[in-house]
């Protein structure tokens, strides 16, 4: 099982991004899932079996002022998992991945509380979600049998 966290922001308008600004947070955010997955798929396609599942964000699917970095990698993550579903399903490996929203994290903890108060009045639930609800559809996927049969899918949490 390979589960792909890593994630860093460096927010600003895009006419202000500096180019380092943009390609560290695709290099991490991107890049680095690519090249851990790489790495698995080697493993997991001799073994012929294996899941993936790898953690874009919401903002990936919709955007957001200030992040096209951000938007632009997590994007990406999920093309990347599309793909890679299609490349590898046929050798046992599945590959999903979670779009969080708004998780009580400490990215989401250098918010104001005026921000964070307005974006819950958005969630269905009207409240940010908990690490423990992403963990729990992050484990879902990598152990239970359920979830054999569920490659190429993005679940929003």
């Amino acid at each position: 099982v390979l589960v792909n966290n890593a994630g860093i922001t460096k927010d600003g308008l895009v006419m202000r991004m500096k180019p380092e600004q943009w390609q560290s947070v695709i290099d991490i955010n991107l890049s680095g899932v690519f090249y851990t997955t790489q790495a698995f798929f080697k493993i997991a396609s001799k073994k012929r079996t294996g899941r993936v599942i790898n953690i874009s964000s919401v903002v990936g699917q919709i955007g957001n002022p200030g992040q096209a970095n951000y938007a632009a990698a997590k994007g990406g993550v999920i093309g990347l998992t599309m793909s890679n579903a299609k490349e590898f399903s046929g050798r046992g490996v599945t590959v999903n991945c979670l779009c969080p929203g708004f998780i009580e994290t400490d990215m989401t903890a250098k918010l104001s509380d005026e921000y964070l108060e307005e974006v819950s009045k958005g969630i269905p639930l009207g409240r940010l979600g908990k690490p423990e609800e992403v963990a729990g559809m992050t484990r879902f996927l990598a152990i239970d049998p359920a979830a054999d049969y569920i490659p190429g899918h993005c679940f929003n949490v």
